[in-house]
């Protein structure tokens, strides 16, 4: 029961340094990423040797895949949560005849926009602060079969 319950945790413990060196090496500088490679790699040392414990080989498959799903998703709710707040833009393109009325329910819903007429077209530019205005603003294009394009600004 012992060695069950410390295959469990290290198998966990490891997932969740594995997932953060991934995130470090792509988001963290050059000494950050370092550090997490060395304790995660360390700690997979340790683990692969407990893979060669007294453990059923589907006990083992269970426990890692439950420890990967629980591991990762927990550490992208920390991951969401300390993400920095950004802005989108959302560019569409919709039949002239439209403009108004796209303008309008972009404007009832908050979402600041200016839009130029260019031919048969009206192309819009939105800029959204949250996840909720942006999705609005892509169901208002879709609505009026708009061609959309969504970009990410970070702000600091």
């Amino acid at each position: 029961m012992k060695l069950l319950l410390l295959f469990i945790i290290l198998n966990v413990v490891n997932v969740v340094m594995q997932t953060i060196r991934s995130l470090a090496t792509v988001k963290c500088g050059k000494m950050g990423a370092a550090i997490a490679n060395a304790v995660s790699y360390g700690l997979y040392t340790v683990v692969l040797v407990y893979m060669v414990c007294n453990l059923p080989l589907w006990e083992k498959v269970v426990i890692v895949a439950a420890a990967n799903f629980i591991g990762v998703y927990f550490v992208k709710i920390i991951e969401e949560k300390m993400r920095k707040d950004k802005m989108w833009k959302v560019e569409m393109t919709v039949q002239a005849k439209d403009a108004e009325n796209v303008h309008f329910n972009l404007s009832n819903h908050f979402i600041p926009n200016h839009y130029t007429i260019a031919g048969k077209h009206a192309i819009f530019s939105c800029f959204c602060e949250t996840k909720e205005q942006t999705d609005t603003a892509l169901q208002i294009g879709k609505t009026y079969n708009a061609k959309t394009f969504a970009s990410e600004t970070r702000l600091t």
